[in-house]
């Protein structure tokens, strides 16, 4: 897209979610991990985890001090249900146990994502309610087997089987769900590289 071809851009992540998306957009690329302690701090609150998360992750990766043109996007997606943060299972009986608390259930997907550039950076975060239909065990236990959800927070992919089959209701964006919320991130680009306005610098 001839808007951002001036720009390099590095995605600080290795989800093929995010990747496909971000790819889709229209925006070249090249992909490097994040590794962080992901750790979240009991203080913040839901909002501030995955945006904190998000900024540790694009902290993460390296800039020359004098390349303004290089820009990093990272991203931070953490699935909430009464209270409760879910984050990426430990293993099958943990992402059967989220799913238990899932079932029947409306939840918070919250997508933090910080734009950085060695000159400045921009952090914000998208949030979508969704609500599961009940689901039996078979269902949960096929869907855990079948497609390994290891990857995802909360354990599930709306793209997949349990999402086409399991959820009744969605508020907000779709493609927040899959780890990136595309539209939201298109704008702040745009106001990050002065097209919409100017962008103020966090220090």
């Amino acid at each position: 897209m001839k808007l951002f071809e001036p720009y390099t851009f590095i995605l600080a992540s290795e989800s093929p979610r995010r990747k496909a998306l971000l790819h889709e957009m229209g925006i070249k690329f090249e992909s490097v991990a994040a590794a962080i302690d992901e750790s979240i701090d009991p203080d913040w609150s839901n909002s501030e985890a995955a945006e904190q998360l998000a900024m540790a992750k694009a902290a993460s990766v390296p800039l020359s001090s004098t390349d303004d043109q290089t820009l990093v996007i990272a991203a931070d997606t953490i699935v909430c249900v009464a209270g409760r943060i879910l984050g990426k299972p430990a293993n099958a009986a943990e992402a059967r146990e989220m799913f238990t608390a899932l079932s029947g259930n409306a939840h918070q997907v919250l997508t933090g994502v910080c734009i950085r550039s060695c000159r400045k950076s921009m952090v914000f975060h998208s949030a979508t309610h969704v609500v599961f239909a009940p689901l039996t065990a078979e269902e949960i236990a096929y869907y855990v087997a079948a497609y390994r959800p290891l990857d995802k927070a909360g354990a599930y992919g709306i793209q997949e089987w349990i999402g086409l089959i399991g959820i009744q209701s969605i508020a907000g964006s779709y493609f927040n769900v899959m780890g990136l919320p595309t539209h939201r991130l298109y704008e702040a680009l745009k106001d990050f590289i002065g097209v919409n306005n100017d962008v103020n610098e966090i220090q």
